[in-house]
């Protein structure tokens, strides 16, 4: 290029024009809020809680003790339902007044198996307000009257759908390496402060704990409208911001996963599950996405190191907007803020599993996850 200006050069100055927006113009995503804090709601109307559940006979005894003990003030009853389940996960929920064990039907052609478990739920209650929350989950006690609460607040659009990203387990190596990463590109590519937005397009929703009116549900045509969605708590936020509805998502400090990830190769099978689902399964979105990842990730890393003048300043910038934006979701999950200079190794093995889960759908093998398979071709 003439007068000295390099395409090494441009690409170094794309790098940090990318870096600038997003750590000043896409939501400031990175400062991982908000928050849900502990609250008591103006009244407390009915609410029916939806757990299904297949195969989680390791979690469900602490997930249905948590929700027993809600310190709600009104009355909530728990619809659990047993998913064709094989090891005996019905039988560890235990018995109480406030709970139903509904033996799963068989999977009709068009539905996911979670969304037609979750149908069979909300058709055992009336409750104006419901509760879906994973069998993963536990709630500290104050958890239920929180949600209620917030979507009680006096907001200038009413709230019809209150989500949070619950904490996860954060445990094993593979955990304390991988996660904080997986929720901060979540929060990357769902800027929390946008989906709060009533008008802004962008929806999203943590499948963990997701409280919606009942009404909201009967406006998008009910769960059925997203029956055979992969991503369903994203297609469900879609669907209920689509018709009108606004919606508050935040971390969760009254909740969190206990479902363990004890190895890379399980982080890989949760991601690679559903990526190339929530790329419309588009060859060209595919390689679109590795391309900007790597122009986010990975050049500026090269420029930093290997770049001369101009191109070494900007990877040199780029890097540190990238490492400042990962500092709050390391300290919520008391990571160490080393953690900074993994992060374009991890952003790696995201895209590389990224790119697994459209070979596994383009072989037709999909995905597996509780003995189904999801994705194939």
């Amino acid at each position: 290029m003439t007068g000295g200006l390099t395409w090494m050069t441009v690409l170094g100055f794309l790098c940090l024009a990318v870096w600038t927006y997003l750590f000043l113009g896409h939501g400031r995503y990175w400062l991982s809020r908000p928050e849900l804090p502990p609250a008591h709601p103006a009244h407390g109307p009915p609410v029916d809680v939806v757990v299904p559940a297949r195969d989680e006979a390791e979690t469900i005894e602490p997930v249905i003790a948590s929700l027993l003990a809600q310190d709600y003030p009104g009355s909530f009853h728990i619809f659990l339902v047993d998913d064709n389940s094989t090891d005996g996960t019905a039988r560890r929920a235990g018995i109480a007044a406030t709970l139903t064990i509904l033996k799963g039907c068989p999977k009709p052609p068009g539905w996911s198996g979670k969304m037609w478990a979750v149908s069979q739920g909300l058709a055992a209650g009336t409750a104006p307000l419901v509760l879906l929350t994973d069998a993963d989950i536990v709630h500290d006690p104050r958890h239920l009257s929180a949600l209620v609460a917030r979507l009680q607040a006096a907001d200038a659009a009413p709230v019809q759908l209150v989500t949070e990203m619950v904490r996860l387990n954060c445990t094993s190596l593979a955990e304390r390496v991988l996660v904080p990463a997986f929720v901060y590109f979540f929060q990357m590519l769902y800027p929390f402060a946008r989906v709060n937005n009533p008008r802004s397009a962008v929806a999203a929703a943590a499948g963990g704990t997701v409280l919606v009116r009942r009404e909201a549900l009967e406006r998008i045509g009910g769960i059925e409208s997203i029956r055979g969605a992969l991503i369903d708590d994203v297609s469900l936020a879609k669907a209920v911001k689509s018709h009108g509805g606004a919606i508050f998502l935040g971390h969760s400090g009254l909740a969190a996963s206990i479902r363990p990830y004890p190895h890379f190769a399980d982080i890989w099978r949760m991601v690679s599950r559903t990526a190339f689902t929530q790329l419309r399964y588009s060859a060209v979105l595919l390689l679109f996405t590795v391309l900007a990842l790597a122009l986010v990730w990975l050049v500026p890393v090269w420029l930093a190191v290997f770049g001369q003048g101009w191109q070494r300043a900007c990877g040199i910038g780029a890097c540190s907007l990238a490492a400042i934006s990962y500092l709050p979701t390391l300290r919520r999950y008391g990571r160490s803020p080393a953690g900074v200079f993994a992060l374009p190794l991890i952003a790696v093995f995201y895209m590389a599993a990224t790119v697994g889960s459209a070979l596994d759908h383009w072989r037709g093998t999909g995905a597996r996850w509780k003995n189904r398979s999801y994705g194939g071709g």
